[in-house]
């Protein structure tokens, strides 16, 4: 299977890579001239065909436009900070996931180092989403807002199924809280400390519902995984 690298266009049937992206294709994987890759832009995907190859650019002749496969749910991950190494991880698997925007959260709970911290890894947290985009034979690259507050993202995001997950005894199980269809779903994770009562009240004003995995207390990134998947199962959503 062919590995597929992102561009910023395609422009007369020919397409360039520049920078990191093009070191590491061209010096870590030792691409060569006649060399065929994936190239999406976004929103087509093309078979293309090395045609130079120089220290910080590869250039690319396009030969062939490939299906590019979109998934008809649009999901949403508002993401309370926690530690990186759990943060990035749930990052690249969301990514895997198809889901097309992440909002990290500045809960209340959330590590208030951790909070000032995270407005310096952004850069870091973009290499992370490219890369599990290509490795996931995504088209498109999901969104990665910046830190904001729980009301903000809660009242930001609107339409569609909105669920927040909750350790609380009257919280649903998941499966009883998606239902029928829907083109988006918005999913609320908080911190390890869990959601405050504040956190709670401005959630429902918005219209989020109180959703539970089960009995057993999952750590942040294993919630996601599984809200996701269950996500997608429910809306037999094609991953984008």
């Amino acid at each position: 299977m062919r590995r597929r690298f992102f561009v910023e266009k395609f422009e007369n049937q020919q397409a360039v890579m520049e920078g990191e992206a093009a070191h590491h294709l061209g010096r870590v994987l030792r691409a060569q001239v006649g060399q065929l890759y994936e190239l999406s832009d976004g929103a087509s995907v093309w078979l293309a065909e090395i045609a130079n190859v120089g220290r910080e650019r590869v250039q690319f002749r396009l030969v062939e436009a490939l299906p590019a496969h979109k998934s008809s749910l649009e999901t949403v991950l508002l993401l309370a900070v926690v530690k990186f190494d759990s943060f990035e991880w749930a990052l690249e698997k969301a990514t895997e996931l198809g889901i097309l925007d992440i909002v990290p959260l500045a809960a209340e709970r959330s590590e208030k180092g951790l909070l000032v911290a995270a407005r310096k890894r952004a850069e870091r947290w973009q290499r992370i989403l490219r890369e599990a985009s290509q490795q996931s034979r995504r088209v498109q690259l999901p969104n990665l807002h910046g830190v904001v507050s729980p009301e903000a993202a809660f009242t930001h995001f609107q339409g569609g199924v909105r669920v927040m997950l909750s350790e609380s005894a009257e919280a649903r199980p998941l499966k009883m809280v998606l239902g029928g269809a829907a083109e988006r779903a918005v999913l609320a994770i908080g911190p390890e400390g869990g959601w405050t009562d504040a956190e709670f009240a401005t959630a429902r004003k918005a219209g989020f519902a109180e959703a539970s995995l089960g009995r057993l207390i999952l750590r942040t990134e294993t919630a996601v995984v599984a809200a996701l998947a269950s996500i997608n199962f429910a809306f037999t959503a094609d991953l984008a």
